[in-house]
């Protein structure tokens, strides 16, 4: 620091330096430095460290459960996507199969084997059809909008889907899949990383209770400067007149005793030139010609005795928050293995539920032609035709639901996985 001290008296109390011989003081010019080092150890900052890297832990774990949720929503986002592509193509096929069917009953109405009932009743069906072709349609298009939201993209952007799902027989086991989701699901990581976190806040709870250690040390120093040597060589020069009055006095003393003594030498006390250069010298400290104070260390020991119930109250908080956080490992590891062993069955009812669909799919498409040929020679109803093309547009619409029933159900055990579980 830098400071300054003007000229002029200065009143201590009811005097002034004049008053004590020391008036006409010169203004002064003043620089300091002081340097301390603090250090203070407890057994809470001892355990910050490990508590921020658990912190840290935790927090990673919970990025990577928004990234595992981020995946999840995308995945099931492309899947419905797929499926509503799927769904559009089985409408354009059922409208081209109702058209076929119109056709063929104006053709049987020509030959005079039906009636315009029969033809009636095919317009009625391509009409249902083409409604059924509009709303799957338009089921794509807001597929295809949610996706492209699930990415953060411009909904008018286009794209296209180069991803393809297959069915595969599932061949995991529910120990491996356990074993997978125990050391990667992102949920209980998270949840056990902030237990980590917790059981360190308790220990720096217990803290309060603990001593706490204190070290300090300091070093500093100053300068002080005048901005005239007059009033100090005037000081100097009134000390050796003084010395040199002191002294004639002294040898009058000496002269009027009886037995008088020799006489002091006073031409010893002169204010040299030397002198004065000294004290012009020791005038050039500021600003950093400094003048060092003894470096000073102190150690102190805090040991806490009675805080109120603000220790208690803390510690009794920290542990009720590791008890919960415990409480909710035990409960994911608990649902986990149940969500698992539910999802596996349900991963290979799909499965095979796909495969008896895909072959009934077969069957009814048989049965439609066959009831074509029939219809073509008059064996059966017009009725009786849409009802065959009924079952299989029904038989579809089972299909599209087991396939994309196991894809789903895949996709959630990969949540609860933390892993891709798809070849």
């Amino acid at each position: 620091g830098v400071s300054w001290q003007g000229a002029g008296e200065q009143r201590f109390g009811s005097l002034t330096l004049g008053d004590l011989g020391f008036g006409g003081q010169p203004s002064y010019y003043f620089s300091n430095y002081n340097l301390g080092l603090n250090f203070s150890l407890d057994w809470a900052k001892l355990k910050r460290p490990s508590q921020a890297r658990a912190q840290r832990g935790a927090t990673v774990a919970q990025i990577r459960v928004a990234g595992t949720n981020l995946a999840s929503g995308v995945t099931n986002a492309y899947l419905d996507l797929l499926r509503q592509q799927e769904g559009l193509r089985l409408a354009e096929q059922q409208l081209e199969n109702s058209r076929f069917n119109l056709r063929l009953a104006q053709g049987q109405l020509e030959v005079g084997q039906v009636t315009p009932i029969d033809v009636g009743q095919a317009e009625v069906q391509v009409g249902r059809s083409e409604v059924t072709e509009l709303q799957a349609r338009n089921a794509l298009s807001t597929s295809r909008i949610r996706v492209l939201q699930q990415l953060g993209l411009p909904v008018n952007q286009d794209f296209e889907l180069s991803t393809v799902f297959e069915i595969s027989e599932p061949m995991w086991t529910l120990e491996e899949l356990t074993d997978l989701a125990l050391r990667q699901n992102p949920t209980l990581e998270a949840t056990r990383r902030s237990k980590e976190s917790a059981d360190i806040g308790v220990s720096s709870a217990r803290s309060s209770y603990m001593p706490s250690l204190s070290i300090s040390t300091g070093w500093s120093g100053f300068t002080r400067q005048a901005s005239s040597t007059d009033f100090q060589v005037a000081q100097a020069e009134a000390q050796v007149a003084g010395a040199v009055a002191q002294c004639v006095q002294t040898n009058n003393l000496y002269l009027r005793l009886a037995d008088p003594l020799p006489s002091l030498d006073c031409s010893r006390f002169v204010f040299t030139d030397s002198q004065r250069r000294s004290i012009t010298d020791q005038n050039s400290a500021f600003p950093f010609n400094f003048e060092g104070s003894p470096p000073s260390v102190s150690l102190g020991i805090s040991i806490p005795i009675f805080q109120g119930l603000s220790r208690e109250r803390n510690l009794e908080a920290a542990r009720l928050q590791r008890d919960d956080l415990g409480y909710q490992v035990l409960e994911q590891e608990l649902a986990l293995d149940a969500d698992l062993s539910v999802g596996i069955a349900d991963v290979r009812t799909a499965y095979q539920s796909a495969l008896l669909e895909e072959r009934n799919r077969a069957l009814a498409d048989q049965q439609l032609n066959l009831a074509r040929e029939r219809y073509r020679l008059n064996a059966i109803t017009f009725v009786e035709l849409v009802d065959a093309q009924t079952v299989l547009a029904q038989a579809d619409q089972a299909r599209l639901f087991a396939v994309y029933a196991y894809h789903d159900t895949v996709t959630s055990l990969e949540a609860l996985v933390g892993s891709s579980l798809r070849n």
